[in-house]
């Protein structure tokens, strides 16, 4: 098992990752450490657990929104495949 530090808030995390995963998690920890960034820029000091909550509950909510449009266009993707099989058939 691979260990890396990352930064969060100007605070280093040592984690395990599995070998070869290290860039991958480094990458991940930077992308959560913006969303902290931006909140601590708008709330100030709330405190490391509330930031790190908050920050969770944003990316949920992006993950929900992109579940959604996936869902969504993968019934445009099935209505156009039963509108192409139709038309196919009707030829």
């Amino acid at each position: 098992m691979a260990q890396v530090t990352v930064m969060i808030d100007g605070k280093a995390y040592r984690m395990a990752c599995e070998a070869g995963q290290e860039a991958h998690l480094t990458d991940l920890a930077s992308q959560f450490d913006q969303y902290v960034g931006h909140l601590k820029s708008q709330f100030g000091e709330i405190g490391d657990l509330r930031l790190t909550v908050m920050a969770g509950i944003m990316i949920t909510d992006e993950m929900s929104e992109l579940s959604r449009k996936i869902e969504s266009l993968e019934e445009q993707v099935a209505s156009l495949q039963k509108n192409h099989d139709g038309m196919a058939q009707s030829k």
